[in-house]
């Protein structure tokens, strides 16, 4: 593999992202599609490094309501067995004829004292029976609690509803070439006011006669907005301030090239800050690639097509 030996003195070097001189050229990147950093932490037990908290927090809706049932039936399972342990002779108003029928009548008991739902017609009446029966109540309350604190956390958490393009383009701009690529607030009545946004590229170049990755600050065309109402297309222009000078489709790819995007801007709906992460590899910059328009005009307004935010021409 190739690297690139000679940066252009003139472009500004960005020592404080936080990555580090990676000297792997695996093809990995630094930071994944959704935001989410590269990275795997080992050396501490499993328990120190997690938090259950914050993984509930943002899992994925169908994810976690899941947890939410399976922990349910999972809870009422332990303690139906711990019910079914102590025999049925601990409770009164069973009508079950096999094991089986008492095994579902006790789980349904347990269900109700979890709930505390209480329909009545099973009741414990031995003592090892009540006292469980009292801890499991404790249980049921002290779960409700945890998991509506989940749900009020996970629909007040501010979130950044922004859509970026698959792929970024190196095409003609002006009089020179650029590298662009867009976004999108896609939630109705999230308009995203004074936006910023924040590009760095990383390289893997040569240097001290080893392989290291480098990272620039990518200036752009514009950097700051002060409404998101529409898309946004970020022009990095590639000009001799520009690391990316010169480099053909196959230097891109040799020299591993990442694009890093870091967008900041106020949401009113939740009254603070949001932002949202993204990147993109060599393999996902395209040559001579325009985007297409996102918007038409009507008599009334003006429609953003959401579904074309991806969508380019091919130029010479």
């Amino acid at each position: 593999m190739s690297v690139l030996k000679y940066i252009n003195p003139s472009t500004r070097a960005n020592n404080d992202t936080g990555f580090g001189a990676n000297t792997s050229s695996s093809g990995g990147r630094f930071v994944n599609r959704d935001g989410s950093f590269n990275l795997r932490k080992v050396g501490l037990p499993f328990w120190d490094r997690t938090s259950v908290f914050h993984i509930l927090l943002n899992l994925s809706s169908w994810k976690f309501f899941s947890v939410i049932i399976l922990f349910f039936i999972g809870i009422n399972l332990v303690y139906t067995s711990v019910y079914f342990w102590l025999g049925a002779q601990q409770f009164t108003g069973m009508l079950s004829h096999t094991r089986w029928e008492e095994f579902k009548e006790l789980y349904f008991f347990s269900t109700e004292t979890f709930t505390t739902v209480g329909y009545g017609r099973v009741n414990p009446i031995g003592d090892g029976a009540n006292f469980v029966a009292s801890l499991e109540s404790l249980n049921g309350f002290l779960s409700l609690a945890i998991f509506t604190g989940l749900i009020y956390g996970r629909f007040s958490k501010p979130k950044a509803y922004l859509a970026f393009s698959e792929h970024a383009t190196i095409t003609a701009y002006k009089d020179k070439t650029g590298l662009m690529f867009r976004f999108v607030s896609y939630k109705d009545h999230h308009t995203l006011t004074d936006v910023e946004v924040i590009v760095t590229g990383a390289l893997l170049v040569q240097e001290d006669n080893k392989r290291v990755y480098k990272f620039f600050d990518l200036p752009l065309e514009r950097s700051r907005i002060q409404n998101l109402p529409m898309n946004w297309t970020v022009v990095h222009p590639i000009d001799e301030h520009s690391p990316l000078l010169g480099l053909s489709e196959q230097d891109v790819k040799d020299c591993d090239v990442e694009i890093y995007v870091l967008v900041k801007g106020f949401d009113d709906v939740f009254s603070n800050q949001v932002l949202k992460r993204t990147s993109y590899t060599h393999a996902e910059i395209k040559f001579n690639r325009k985007f297409v328009p996102m918007y038409r005009e009507t008599t009334t307004t003006t429609i953003l097509e959401l579904n074309k935010l991806d969508e380019f021409v091919e130029v010479n």
